[in-house]
């Protein structure tokens, strides 16, 4: 019989083999004990306990393809692999450097397991995230301690509030007013007055109607160009930024739903790589496309159809449904044999280009299959 060393070292080489670093790289989560064989389990055939598990979710409509079933699953056993089940905390990915909990990422898990019936699993990602001193940082260990050497970022008490109110957590326990101006967005550089921020902004302090209106508007006002929502306030060629679509979903601001859908159709209409999204226009990371700007891009665009349909506007509901099913092919495309989403895919051959899997990308994988094929849907 193997060691439990021997065993370890074994589970851990597979994993970082799937995730595209290497046995001298060791991954150590700290505070996340045994999420490296959980990464690795999610990665194969699931087990009797996993299909048990698996049975407890809100199933697809009749119509959904198999794909997407398939997709669906394993997303689900990649976020319970993710995520501590006592303390509620989400490892982004079992990788040096990506083994800690962002609120943003925590937050996307959360809604996601809430959509798919995880009640349970939703509440203590979400309470998990309300202890943590969002002002310290931008990354967290499963501790809840802060990790230094990235500033906090100014999405983050939106994204937990989302988290709060999905998981059906008293409203005002995850309302909290943020800074967002002059802080780093989801792309982690330079602080600024980003998009992201002050869409996720609107949502933190839980104002009432007439309020979030007023702050679409001066959103649209601030951000707005004739092709849609720029990255940065006042600064129509920092690009159009995929986060337009956090005004759909999980930040609905109807005011902005137009800007917003226009802004995503521009940015498909100009991608040229076969594997989804760069994060904004103007992206400084490379040609790389990102699954996780691709998967919420579809998961917005899910939910216009839907608000288009309920509308009576078939013709807008067709067309925002034909455009979130192109970006999920891309993402199929863009992932593993073994259904894993990669942060970032080569943007010639969809090779993984870093870490694999990223419980981000496959949370919002599951929102958008839930939105395109609700149950009970015909």
């Amino acid at each position: 019989m193997r060691s439990a060393l021997a065993l370890t070292i074994g589970v851990l080489a597979a994993c970082l083999a799937l995730s595209g670093g290497t046995a001298a790289d060791p991954a150590v989560p700290q505070g996340f004990p045994g999420v490296v064989p959980a990464f690795f389990t999610a990665a194969r055939r699931p087990a009797a306990g996993d299909r048990r598990w698996l049975a407890r979710a809100q199933p697809l409509a009749a119509d959904a393809p198999g794909w997407a079933r398939r997709m669906y699953r394993r997303s689900l056993l990649v976020l319970r692999a993710a995520t501590d089940p006592l303390s509620g905390a989400v490892v982004a990915g079992a990788r040096p450097g990506w083994a800690y909990v962002w609120p943003r990422d925590g937050a996307s898990v959360a809604i996601a397991f809430a959509a798919a019936g995880y009640r349970g699993e939703s509440r203590r990602i979400a309470r998990f995230l309300l202890r943590l001193d969002l002002d310290a940082a931008a990354r967290f260990r499963g501790t809840g301690e802060p990790v230094p050497g990235r500033s906090a970022q100014g999405d983050a008490s939106g994204w937990v509030a989302a988290a709060a109110v999905a998981a059906g957590i008293p409203p005002e326990a995850g309302r909290r007013k943020g800074a967002w101006r002059g802080r780093a967005d989801y792309q982690e550089g330079d602080g600024g007055n980003y998009l992201g921020n002050a869409i996720a902004s609107t949502f933190a302090a839980g104002e009432g109607t007439a309020e979030r209106r007023r702050r679409a508007g001066a959103i649209a006002s601030s951000f707005g160009t004739a092709r849609g929502l720029a990255r940065v306030a006042g600064d129509p060629g920092s690009g159009l930024d995929t986060a337009a679509a956090w005004a759909v979903r999980p930040f609905p601001l109807p005011g902005l739903h137009a800007i917003a859908r226009r802004t995503l159709l521009n940015l498909l209409a100009e991608r040229r790589i076969r594997f989804g999204l760069l994060p904004s226009q103007q992206w400084q990371g490379g040609d790389d496309p990102w699954t996780a700007p691709t998967a919420w891009c579809a998961w917005s665009l899910a939910a216009l159809s839907r608000i288009d349909d309920r509308a009576g506007r078939p013709r807008e509901a067709a067309a925002d449904r034909r455009a979130a099913l192109s970006l999920m092919a891309d993402l199929r495309r863009a992932s593993t044999r073994r259904g894993l989403l990669p942060e970032r895919v080569d943007a010639q051959t969809g090779a993984p280009a870093s870490t694999t899997p990223l419980a981000w990308s496959h949370a919002f994988a599951i929102l958008a299959i839930r939105a395109l094929w609700p149950e009970g849907r015909r």
